[in-house]
């Protein structure tokens, strides 16, 4: 009996000494600089914020036009006629394929190039012809083999479709010239 009570109170001492925290001095709230300003251990492990994308045409006149990332629920912008699209992003991307696609979702022939560099990726996609007045475009983003890409922090970047539209009224096709016949 007295083997068990000084079992006992040895395991209630070592919890009691296991479970007390050790003293500490106090310490100004660690998300909170001098002045006011947040700034986490966390936050500086993290690293850049995940891949972002921006689209812009070129113009006729050399100049450039931003392509709002919408969805195609919200409506499709319109932009100029163009030959000319640069997708960027703000991290270079792996696995990842970029293709335009008309109206009817046949692919577009196009003259591709990629830069990548640690501030990200820039991706011109150049067209043979112009974009045709009134017609729909969508660019997708999306991975090239698999089911996902990733960004050069190893996350995950989901899917993208970017649909625009050109500005004008829709082109009519031509009529199919009428053959002769022979006699």
């Amino acid at each position: 009996m007295r083997l068990l009570r000084l079992s006992f109170a040895v395991c209630a001492a070592a919890l009691a000494v296991a479970g007390c925290p050790k003293p500490s001095a106090p310490t100004d709230d660690a998300g909170v600089t001098a002045a006011g300003e947040s700034d986490t251990a966390a936050e500086a492990d993290a690293g850049p914020g995940p891949a972002s994308f921006s689209l812009q045409s070129t113009l006729p006149d050399a100049g450039v036009e931003a392509i709002p990332l919408v969805g195609e629920e919200e409506g499709r912008p319109v932009i100029d006629p163009t030959s000319t699209l640069e997708l960027r992003s703000t991290l270079a991307l792996r696995n990842y394929r970029v293709r335009l696609f008309d109206e009817a979702d046949r692919a577009m022939i196009s003259d591709d190039s990629a830069e990548e560099s640690p501030n990200g990726l820039l991706y011109r996609i150049s067209l043979p012809t112009p974009l045709k007045s009134g017609h729909k475009y969508t660019l997708v983003i999306d991975a090239q083999t698999g089911t996902s890409m990733t960004d050069s922090q190893g996350r995950e970047v989901p899917d993208m479709r970017i649909p625009f539209q050109v500005s004008g009224e829709k082109e009519k096709p031509q009529p199919p010239p009428k053959k002769q016949r022979r006699r």
